[in-house]
């Protein structure tokens, strides 16, 4: 009787061991599925938000890859400051550069006027491969005058040659010269001649050095 209950105890205290191990083994699988888990989310986490410093560099725009960008700091004026998109086949972009004091005023620039000097520049029209009717200005000619709610800036070709067209869009949307200065709301196209280039190109700046005069 005595040998039976001490086989009992045995058999139980076994079972016992027996599901503990199980229940050891089972735990031990969850920790390791847990971990396989957590490997792959961070494997995929990787894949879909890599590294910053390994992403590419944003393609260059349009201006970036055809221009060459110069600027004339305080153009005839304090606070006047102009960019010159240079293109390889010479014509040159004028506008507005993102520093000039026009900017700084209230409400940015609201109108824009090209009935300036003895001529509305938004009239000259250029036609043909010979830019019959194309009118030649000096580096200090006013293209135009934008106006603010506190005051006006007239703005100048900046290179001395002859003017191709006026960005008469501007006449309807002024706005453009608030937002998109250095693209769509561009004010002139100018072509210099190859010397005359060369002596504008002596008294303007390029990118870096602009940048560190303004910063």
């Amino acid at each position: 009787m005595v040998a039976a209950d001490d086989e009992q105890a045995n058999s139980h205290q076994n079972l016992e061991i027996s599901n503990k191990n199980s229940s050891c083994t089972i735990d031990d699988s969850k920790q390791e599925q847990l971990k396989k888990e957590e490997k792959e989310e961070e494997e995929l986490r990787r894949l879909l938000l890599p590294n910053v410093d390994e992403l590419p560099h944003p393609p260059p725009s349009a201006v970036e890859a055809n221009f060459k960008t110069f600027f004339a700091p305080d153009f005839m004026k304090p606070g006047h400051d102009q960019y010159v998109h240079r293109h390889a086949n010479g014509l040159c972009v004028i506008g507005l550069a993102k520093n000039h004091v026009a900017f700084k005023d209230k409400g940015g620039i609201v109108s824009v006027d090209f009935n300036v000097g003895k001529s509305d520049r938004s009239g000259i029209k250029v036609t043909g491969k010979r830019k019959k009717n194309a009118q030649h200005f000096e580096a200090n000619t006013a293209l135009c005058k934008v106006c603010t709610g506190d005051g006006s800036y007239i703005v100048r070709c900046c290179v001395k040659g002859s003017m191709l067209e006026v960005n008469d869009r501007l006449i309807k949307q002024p706005e453009l010269l608030n937002t998109l200065a250095e693209r769509e709301g561009y004010i002139a196209i100018m072509m210099p001649r190859p010397g005359d280039w060369l002596k504008a190109k002596a008294s303007l700046l390029d990118f870096e050095e602009y940048q560190k005069l303004r910063n």
